[in-house]
């Protein structure tokens, strides 16, 4: 099975991992012997598909414990498939922590930065972020696109190697995007989940291009250090989108680059969240 197949499988469990979602019904889908498929899927990702779609709820639910506070944690477990016992005691063994706890803990108002361990970062204000957030409807977008899984701090080895492999079809208005499924204050930092992605004409005939769903989104721009992103991300979820009057839709959220430049630990970028 090659990588692009397992990244479509992927693609698939990520739309569908909040339903009764089974490893025998993903092996169907794409029409493989369940024994393969699994065999395959490890082999490429380093876990089990069995392990990917409980990840994905665990690490799911505890985004929307966060960004929802008033929702009773009982319908976030039902959710996500679980009765309010199992979901509390699937939540504690991958997380460590009670649902309650977590939530107890989950916006604090400074956070310490795991890409940069120096000291703990305060965030700014409600009106801070939404000096620089707008609310824009961005168009479907065709990308060429590659998955890795990791530190979302690798982004800056991995990037340079994705734009010489694919430097033939830059053009003056080519957009470079990280499409980001995973809350790295969450997820386990080395299997944090992105896409590397540039924008090409939908003439583009390699198999991995795709379409980036367009719609609602709250755009932040951001201009600074790559290693401070983190925290102004986090502010962003943590102070601005809980008051904005917003939720985060189920699209994943994308960052869109301005200027990205090899050699610089500055950038300039918008934060695109999915919002209804």
């Amino acid at each position: 099975m090659n990588r692009e197949l397992i990244n479509r499988s992927m693609e698939y469990i990520l739309q569908h991992f909040d339903e009764d979602l089974s490893v025998k019904d993903v092996a169907e889908y794409f029409h493989y012997s369940e024994y393969y498929f699994c065999r395959s899927f490890k082999a490429a990702t380093g876990e089990s598909v069995y392990e990917f779609i409980m990840r994905l709820k665990m690490d799911q639910s505890a985004v929307d414990l966060k960004l929802i506070p008033d929702r009773p944690i009982t319908d976030v477990g039902l959710d996500y498939g679980y009765s309010s016992s199992n979901y509390s005691s699937a939540f504690k063994k991958h997380h460590s922590i009670s649902p309650s706890e977590f939530r107890k803990l989950a916006n604090p108002s400074v956070m310490e930065n795991p890409f940069y361990p120096e000291g703990a970062s305060g965030f700014d204000t409600f009106d801070g972020y939404a000096d620089r957030t707008e609310i824009r409807e961005l168009e479907d977008l065709s990308v060429v696109y590659e998955r890795v899984i990791g530190s979302y701090m690798d982004l800056k080895e991995n990037w340079p190697r994705f734009v010489s492999k694919y430097k033939g079809f830059i053009k003056k208005d080519t957009l470079f995007i990280e499409r980001f499924y995973d809350d790295p204050a969450i997820a386990s930092l080395n299997r944090c989940i992105c896409d590397l992605c540039m924008t090409v004409d939908k003439s583009f005939s390699q198999e991995n291009r795709t379409t980036i769903k367009g719609g609602k989104y709250a755009v932040y721009h951001y201009e600074g250090m790559i290693q401070d992103i983190f925290c102004s991300v986090q502010g962003v979820f943590s102070v601005w989108l809980p008051a904005s009057g917003y939720t985060m839709d189920q699209r994943y959220g994308l960052n869109i680059y301005q200027k990205m430049e090899e050699n610089s630990e500055c950038v300039t970028m918008d934060l695109c969240i999915p919002i209804k």
